[in-house]
Formats: C-alpha cells, sequence, structure tokens
C-alpha cells in the first residue's frame, strides 16, 4: 500500500463569524487549501466534509453536495463525516482511507461549524446530545463529566489544583503566536483560579470556547505528492477506538479507552513509539483532558502527567510541545473542525510553515476526541524524507 501524503492545509479565523454560515465557512477553508495545494477543483476525486450538528445548529443539510458546487469540484463524489466532536479527526481517517484503498488520488477534506449566533445554553443542549439518553435526560453534559473527573484525578493522585490551569497558561500563550486562534492573548494562574466555576473544580478558564470556523486538508499518495511539492507530510499511522457510552461503566474514570487503544493501533502502524513524538495536537476541550490524553498515549504514566506541565515539559521549548497552536483552549472549538485543525497546525510543524510557534519537529501526533472519550482518532504525521 503506497502511503498517503499531505500537500496543502488551510485554516479560517476561528472565532465568532458574524454574518456568515456553515457553507461560508467551508468555502473559504476549501479554496484556501486548494490554492495551497497547487490543485485544481476539477482534479479533486473525493470530497469529505466534516461537520457534527449542522442541522441542529441552521437547520442545513446536504453541506457536502453544496461545498462541491461552490468550488466548482463536481462530480467528485462528496460524504459528510459525523463522529460528534471527533468527526475532524474521523474525517481525516476516512480521507486517509480514500486514498490508501485506491479509491482516490485527490481527496479534499473540509472540515467545519457554525456555532456562536446559539446561546451557550442552546449550543451546550446540541453538543450534551451525543450523550446516552439515560444521562441526558438527567440533565448530564460534558461539563459535569469533565468536573467529576478532574476531581478524581486530583484527589487519587494528590495533584495540585495550580496544575490544571497551568496547561490553561500554555496553551493560552501559544495561541498569542497563532493568527487564526479565536484567542490571542495570555492569561495569568492567578486569573484562571478565580475565574467563576463551572463544574466544581474546574473553573470557566479551564473549558473551551463556543466557536465558528473551519480547517481543511489536501490528500494523495506519495507518488502523487512528489509532482507538486517536495514539502510534504506522510500520516504514517491512524487509527479509531470507541469507548463506552455510558461514561460511569468504565472501569477506571481516569482511563480513557479510546485514546488508549487508537494511540496503539497508530503507533504500530507507524512503527513509531510515543519516545519518538517531537510535538503533539490533544483535545483539551476541559484541562483534564490534557493530562488524561498524554498518559492514554504513553506520554506520561498514570497520575504523573500533572508532574510534566509542572516541570514544564510539554511547554513549546520542552521535551513535548503539546498544542502548539494554542489548543482547543485558545485557538477555539468549532465541532467538525477541531480535529481538522490539529492535523494542519501538525502539517505546518512538520514542513517549517509554523511562524513564530515552530518547533524542531520530524513527528507529529494529534488525538481528537469525541464526547468524554467515547470515540478518539490519533494520527501520526511524518515530513518527508
Amino acid at each position: 500500500m503506497e502511503r498517503v501524503a499531505i500537500i496543502g492545509a488551510s485554516m479560517t479565523q476561528f472565532g465568532q463569524r458574524e454574518g456568515e454560515w456553515i457553507q461560508d465557512l467551508l468555502a473559504e477553508a476549501g479554496i484556501e487549501c486548494l490554492e495551497d495545494a497547487g490543485v485544481d477543483a476539477d482534479d479533486v476525486e473525493h470530497l469529505y466534509v466534516s461537520n457534527m450538528a449542522s442541522g441542529e445548529f441552521e437547520g442545513q443539510t446536504g453541506v457536502p453536495n453544496a461545498l462541491a458546487h461552490d468550488l466548482d469540484a463536481m462530480p467528485a463524489y462528496t460524504q459528510r463525516v459525523d463522529q460528534t466532536s471527533s468527526s475532524g479527526g474521523a474525517g481525516i481517517f476516512a480521507a486517509w482511507q480514500s486514498v490508501a484503498s485506491g479509491a482516490s488520488d485527490m481527496t479534499l477534506l473540509v472540515g467545519g461549524e457554525k456555532m456562536t449566533h446559539k446561546t451557550t445554553g442552546e449550543a451546550t443542549d446540541v453538543i450534551a446530545s451525543l450523550t446516552h439518553p439515560v444521562e441526558y435526560k438527567t440533565g448530564v453534559t460534558l461539563p459535569s463529566f469533565a468536573g467529576l473527573t478532574a476531581r478524581h484525578y486530583l484527589e487519587r493522585f494528590d495533584a495540585p489544583r495550580e496544575s490544571l490551569g497551568k496547561v490553561a497558561v500554555k496553551n493560552h500563550k501559544n495561541g498569542v503566536d497563532n493568527p487564526h486562534a479565536q484567542f490571542q492573548k495570555e492569561v495569568d494562574l492567578e486569573t484562571i483560579l478565580e475565574s467563576p466555576i463551572v463544574a466544581d473544580p474546574l473553573r470557566l478558564y479551564d473549558f473551551c470556547p463556543i466557536t465558528d470556523g473551519s480547517a481543511a486538508l489536501m490528500l494523495c499518495p506519495e507518488s502523487v505528492a512528489r509532482e507538486y511539492t517536495d514539502d510534504y507530510v506522510v500520516i504514517s499511522g491512524i487509527d479509531g477506538a470507541t469507548d463506552t457510552h455510558v461514561v460511569h461503566e468504565r472501569e477506571d474514570p481516569t482511563v480513557m479507552g479510546g485514546v488508549v487503544e487508537s494511540g496503539n493501533g497508530a503507533y504500530e502502524m507507524s512503527g513509531r513509539s510515543p519516545e519518538e513524538i517531537d510535538v503533539a495536537e490533544l483535545h483539551d476541550m476541559f484541562t483534564i483532558l490534557e493530562f488524561l490524553q498524554m498518559e492514554g498515549l504513553g506520554f506520561a504514566e498514570q497520575g504523573e502527567a500533572w508532574q510534566l506541565v509542572e516541570e514544564g515539559y510539554t511547554e513549546r521549548d520542552g521535551e513535548l510541545p503539546i498544542n502548539t497552536s494554542g489548543g482547543l483552549k485558545s485557538k477555539g472549538h468549532p465541532l467538525g473542525a477541531s480535529g481538522v485543525a490539529q492535523g494542519v497546525e501538525i502539517y505546518e510543524q512538520l514542513v517549517g510553515e509554523a511562524g513564530p510557534r515552530q518547533v524542531d519537529a520530524d513527528v507529529g501526533l494529534c488525538c481528537n476526541v469525541g464526547g468524554f472519550g467515547n470515540c478518539v482518532i490519533t494520527t501520526i504525521m511524518e515530513a518527508a524524507q
């Protein structure tokens, strides 16, 4: 099987995009990605759109077909990919499969979501619909799961509350240098620890914002990539996994089984180990998730991720820079776009186009989480050699 390459990437401005709707956002990212890759729209054979809830948020369906029209990419095959908040990662997996299988020699993936026109309560309710119906009818939301898990983690592993705050400090600091991030400002630890409580012990700055935005990647076989550029990235490992739908059925609430399984599958496929990863984008919808993914992916032993954060291990100048983009925390979290945007950041790091965020990296990893670990996709990328 020929290796699958990424030859172009784009990301719109994330944030509150007034007067623009899902089709506008998808088209913006799609056009920019075509231009970045140097690919004509009529050369696209497969077009995938990662999107969780355009119907619920806007009453808009059929977005892939409409995007093909807007890009003038007919008669490309189109498909929508919905895997809740991991729709972007699932889109990378689907686009990779389309090329790896030989079904397509040029596949465009665009992920996007329009959310900010809804109130926080309305948006939270749409997102909470991914929980089990038994949990949903009792008023359970993802923030409540995060608070309960964070309290358990801090008490079980004797971790200081400040360690979670330092995740937010780091990611906001990284977001300053991302021109597409929703929040491009630093936040100090005192402000984080004194912000309003949302789900004890987590406070306002432990949560990512509601966001509009879109991101895109262009995938093709490596032999085709060489016809376009010498600076491309290959997907050397990718895997997806699911965990229990009902969160309280998990044997250990601090272990995300989907992260462990998808990570192991991606490592096995790539022939890489956690020690060989140079940069990582993790799904920090809540600060506690950065700890759980670090441990599930083998970057830290169980209960010890907080120590690495305290030591500066995950800073941009640390041993393993995590969320150089600013993460969901600072960059924003337009549901269907987030996993694709993770891929955009790793791509830019590996081809040396990350600007002031640039770190020394040849191998990168992104982990996109759906719900509270209900479904996960882990992707390993490597710079072309």
